[in-house]
Order: structure tokens, then C-alpha cells, then sequence
């Protein structure tokens, strides 16, 4: 069985998984496809740099315990996983497994082997709920550079996700026409793709003009209103960008205020 899947790369069944498989089978929303997108893209990174493997040539039987495991435990120690994070993303590369092993039988041991990984276990945290006061959250903003265009994105993006309640997936999944600055409005797109209308403060509606004016001259309504550019196109931007400058901020307000929770 291990011979026969060493043969079957897994780029066969990558790339219908993400056009077909995810979107028109299993209705994933934009936001779930985009998630499980980015731990490909560390996945295949982490492969290729610390293990060698060409990903043109990588093969299920490439793919065993042992490398997941590898590199679950390299993104937790360079990006600071928390448990819930890590056990996302192992979700995500058993999920593929599962597809890939119900168009080609011969890879069902490749996928059970995964199946095998244990979870990581944290602290039970679920009935704490961790937040930020209005003066913590005034320090907060005050901390990026606001002389830089990355200083200005991510003081509004930290004022609009306090300012809205806002979910990470729904910050992510906003498009530049959600926001309406004539009545200091933002609609969110939650679970179902139901949108729901969110007022917003007038400060918070000044820090989008701004944002606007500097990264989105000349875009389209329906461009992402967060994005990076990849390949010379506008993609929405990542929860693992997000957790990176938010942790670097919380990091060094806590310096002064303690209780500043940890975004890690």
C-alpha cells in the first residue's frame, strides 16, 4: 500500500480539492477556504525548507505523523499556536487526507495514520472571557506608527474589530463596500453568510477614510478591505498576519498595563 501511494502526488488532488471540492461540494464559505489555504501554504513551505521536498514532486507517502508533527510543533514555537490553533490546522491537512483517500482508495492509510495524531490539549479557557477596557484599548492604538502605511492599517483594523465586535474571520472576509462611511456603518458576514449592520464611531470612520485614501486609491468595491498582494493581485489578508502585529503590540503595551491579554 505504501508503494502505491508513494506514486500519487499530491498536487493531483490539491488542486480540485480547492476549486471543487471545498467550494461547490461542501459550500465552505470564502473565509474557511482562505484558512485552510494558508496552513497549505506554511505546510508546503515547511517542507520544502526544512525537509527538502520538492512540491512538484511531493507524494502522500512523503506525508506521514512524524512531519506533521514536525511541523505543527515549528509553527507553534515561531508563531506561538496556541492549542486551538494548532489543532485547526492539523484539522485542515486531515481533511484534505480524507478527500483525497474518497477519490483514491489507496491513500485510506496515509489519511488513518493522521487520523492517529492526538490534539493538543490546553487550558480550559471556556468559560473566560478575555477583553480589553476603553483605556487599555486607547494604549493599544496608540502604539503603531502611524507614519507608515502598515502603522495606519493596522491602527484602524484594531479600532474597527473593537469598535464592531467583529470576529477575525469576519474582519478578514469584509470587502471595501461593507463599510459606509455616510452613516458610520459596516456590514459583517457571519456564519451562513448572514450580514448584519454594525454601527461604528465616528473616530473609527475617520481612521477608514484614512486607510482608504492610502490603500485603496482607485480599488474596487469589491476588493478585499484588508488584503496583501500576492502575485500582483489583492488577497485578503491572514488570520496568522493578524495575530503577528497584534501580539507585537499587545506585547509591548503589557509592558506598562499587565493585564493586556496575550493574542498569541
Amino acid at each position: 500500500m505504501k508503494a502505491d501511494a508513494s506514486r500519487v502526488l499530491v498536487r493531483k488532488h490539491l488542486r480540485p480539492y480547492f476549486t471543487v471540492f471545498l467550494p461547490k461540494q461542501r459550500g465552505c464559505s470564502d473565509n474557511t477556504i482562505q484558512s485552510i489555504h494558508d496552513t497549505w501554504n506554511l505546510f508546503l513551505r515547511y517542507l520544502s525548507a526544512a525537509k527538502g521536498i520538492d512540491n512538484s514532486r511531493l507524494a502522500f507517502s512523503d506525508i506521514d505523523p512524524a512531519v506533521v508533527t514536525g511541523f505543527l510543533d515549528q509553527m507553534e514555537f515561531e508563531k506561538g499556536w496556541k492549542p486551538s490553533t494548532r489543532n485547526q490546522r492539523l484539522s485542515c491537512l486531515r481533511s484534505f487526507f480524507r478527500y483525497a483517500a474518497s477519490m483514491e482508495p489507496v491513500l485510506y492509510p496515509c489519511s488513518a495514520a493522521l487520523g492517529e495524531i492526538p490534539l493538543k490539549k490546553g487550558a480550559d479557557r471556556s468559560y473566560v472571557i478575555e477583553f480589553l477596557n476603553p483605556e487599555e484599548m486607547k494604549s493599544l492604538l496608540a502604539v503603531p506608527d502611524t507614519k507608515t502605511r502598515l502603522g495606519v492599517r493596522d491602527q484602524f483594523f484594531m479600532a474597527l474589530m473593537y469598535d464592531s465586535a467583529a470576529r477575525d474571520c469576519e474582519m478578514l472576509g469584509l470587502k471595501l463596500e461593507d463599510f459606509h462611511e455616510d452613516n458610520n456603518t459596516v456590514y459583517l458576514w457571519g456564519k451562513g453568510a448572514k450580514p448584519r449592520l454594525v454601527p461604528v464611531s465616528g473616530e473609527t470612520t475617520a481612521l477608514f477614510v484614512n486607510y482608504r485614501r492610502k490603500f485603496h486609491q482607485g480599488s474596487a468595491l469589491q476588493e478585499p478591505l484588508f488584503y496583501t498582494i500576492h502575485k500582483r493581485e489583492k488577497t485578503p489578508m491572514s488570520d496568522d498576519n493578524v495575530a503577528r502585529f497584534l501580539k507585537k503590540y499587545a506585547d509591548l503595551v503589557r509592558m506598562e498595563k499587565p493585564d493586556i491579554p496575550d493574542f498569541a
